[in-house]
């Protein structure tokens, strides 16, 4: 079986992949938009994606996606979300200049963020992971930080500066599993 999710490799999206199918073929999609989109070409046979957080609120980027292909949902569920602030190797906390994530991930930090990177230009990214492998490989400058999952860390040789940023200790993201209608 091919699970098509939003997110790029270390996602929450493939965290919740992994979630749901014990054996078969994660395909890292990174937007609703190319999930549906291949769900409806028939690409893939499941496409995983958040629609909404505790403390986020709903992913704008899935409802409009989610407006535009016919789909069922075959199942919905839930996953516990804690992100990591990470940076490059050997990058301190007083070199970082900006901080770069998911719109989701900077909604669900946005207290942190206030409270401990004021000065911090603070830009909206494709996903959290995909920012991860972004600021790893040098596309983002390493003056730069990324709210990402943990396994970001490992997967993509970066640093973590600060544990578990979200606002809320309690921070639960609601994913759909789509199958095609």
């Amino acid at each position: 079986m091919k699970i098509g999710v939003m997110g790029a490799k270390g996602s929450f999206s493939e965290q919740a992949g992994e979630t749901y199918l014990s054996s078969g073929e994660i395909i890292p999609l990174v937007s609703a938009e190319n999930v549906l989109s291949a769900l409806n070409k028939g690409e893939i046979d499941r496409g995983i994606f958040p629609i909404e957080n505790s403390n986020g609120g709903i992913v704008l980027e899935a409802v409009y996606a989610m407006a535009k292909y016919t789909f069922e949902i075959e199942r919905m569920f839930e996953l516990d979300i804690h992100h990591m602030l990470l940076v490059k190797h050997g990058v301190t906390a007083s070199r970082i200049q900006s901080i770069s994530s998911h719109d989701q991930a900077l909604k669900q930090c946005r207290m942190y963020l206030k409270r401990v990177w004021p000065a911090a230009d603070i830009n909206p990214y494709a996903d959290t992971a995909k920012a991860a492998e972004d600021l790893a490989s040098g596309i983002l400058p390493e003056t730069t930080a990324v709210i990402a999952p943990r396994q970001c860390a490992e997967l993509y040789g970066l640093d973590i500066l600060d544990e578990s940023i979200q606002d809320l200790k309690f921070n639960y993201t609601t994913f759909v599993v789509a199958v095609k209608g």
